[in-house]
């Protein structure tokens, strides 16, 4: 996994950072777990726009992805390696042995025809997927679920991983990339490894017009809108804003908004940095 910059022949391409795609093996996505998506634009059901600075974007489809692992104990063969729109990470197509095609979150240094199993009884190897009462501790973890059988909620994000440092009756404590250590059941699964993609951080898109095709429209500062705009708006000159906080005056930089009675709070041992 590696990056490559440009050489600066447009004003666009002088200080373009792009992904050098070594793992992708093909271009072409499986057309059965492909469907269509929709957008809205940032607009409500009546057509009023609830979300700013959201609309256009390249056209693209969305891949199914089997977040919760759950065909147990049948080898499955990766096929391809593919890049996904939807996501910083990248995907891989996997086969089982009775013929079914899934998509899965692609772990780092997965290779085609590498065979990937999930189950009770399986080796910790990259790419298999396990309960947490299974996995050896220290074991570097990706792709977890906070509910058995929910589907993987945490560490799905390009580079990221969690690690299972302990367990404790029927919960496992895991550190998560924020630096939180948070308790989950046993019974939840977990992919081995850390996901793919690790370089995508250190991209750069080099020129407005691709966030454009990103779906992501100009945003306005809010120290230049007006009062009734923005709590930062107004004054003469170029004033500073005041005091940093949202559009609906809430603090900004380092204001806490967890809810200290919040039920999931006796899940968190210690609190990320």
């Amino acid at each position: 996994m590696s990056v490559r910059k440009l050489k600066p022949i447009t004003p666009g391409q002088r200080f373009r950072v792009v992904n050098n795609f070594e793992e992708i093996t093909t271009n072409k996505p499986e057309k059965s777990l492909t469907v269509g998506i929709k957008k809205s634009g940032g607009r409500n059901q009546t057509g009023k726009m609830t979300m700013r600075y959201t609309g256009g974007g390249h056209k693209k489809k969305y891949r199914i992805i089997d977040f919760k692992r759950n065909k147990f104990n049948v080898e499955a063969t990766v096929k391809t390696v593919e890049y996904d729109p939807n996501r910083t990470a990248f995907i891989a197509l996997v086969e089982y042995a009775d013929g079914e095609k899934r998509y899965i979150i692609a772990p780092n240094g997965i290779k085609v025809d590498q065979k990937i199993v999930s189950g009770e009884s399986v080796e910790p190897n990259v790419g298999n997927a396990m309960k947490l009462k299974n996995i050896p501790l220290g074991t570097v973890i990706s792709c977890v679920e906070m509910k058995p059988g929910q589907g993987a909620i945490l560490a799905r994000s390009a580079g990221s991983s969690a690690q299972l440092t302990s367990r404790d009756g029927k919960y496992a404590i895991i550190k998560l990339p924020s630096g939180e250590s948070r308790m989950i059941l046993t019974e939840c699964m977990a992919m081995i490894g850390s996901v793919s993609n690790s370089d995508h951080q250190l991209t750069v898109s080099g020129k407005a017009g691709r966030s454009r095709w990103l779906g992501r429209r100009p945003r306005t500062r809010a120290v230049v809108m007006n009062p009734v705009d923005h709590p930062m708006g107004g004054g003469e000159g170029r004033s500073s804003g005041g005091h940093p906080r949202s559009r609906n005056g809430m603090p900004a930089k380092g204001y806490k908004t967890r809810k200290k009675n919040k039920v999931s709070n006796r899940y968190i041992v210690s609190k990320r940095k």
